[in-house]
């Protein structure tokens, strides 16, 4: 008989997989993701993409604060005061896309965000 070997198993997803996704998008602590679970693709991805999220959140943050900082300057505070009280309501939409990002990874999908999710696909 001509007898063919067995496909190689496959890759069977980690047992910590889904915390280690939660830690994926917890800012730095994606870093943790990032370097221990090297053989499981979607734990990288998802690590990845909370890095790349990161990085565009303190982007965001640093550009926020200048705007705020040059229209207050420019306003003698009155502008800058105004556009400061929407600060939590930017906070607020970032801690909302981390869960919305967590609870779709723990399902086995993932959020994209458009502009930057395309970043984390390139690593």
């Amino acid at each position: 008989m001509n007898e063919q070997p067995l496909p190689p198993p496959a890759p069977t997803p980690a047992s910590n997989r889904n915390v280690m996704i939660v830690l994926a998008y917890l800012w730095l602590l994606a870093l943790v993701p990032l370097l221990v679970e090297k053989n499981d693709a979607e734990v990288q991805w998802h690590a990845k993409h909370g890095i790349v999220l990161m990085v565009a959140e303190l982007i965001f943050w640093i550009a926020y604060t200048i705007v705020t900082s040059i229209l207050g300057a420019i306003t003698g505070g009155v502008l800058g005061c105004i556009v400061s009280l929407f600060s939590p309501l930017f906070a607020l939409a970032i801690v909302a896309i981390h869960v919305i990002a967590i609870i779709k990874g723990i399902n086995g999908k993932r959020f994209l965000i458009p502009g930057i999710s395309e970043y984390a696909s390139r690593f």
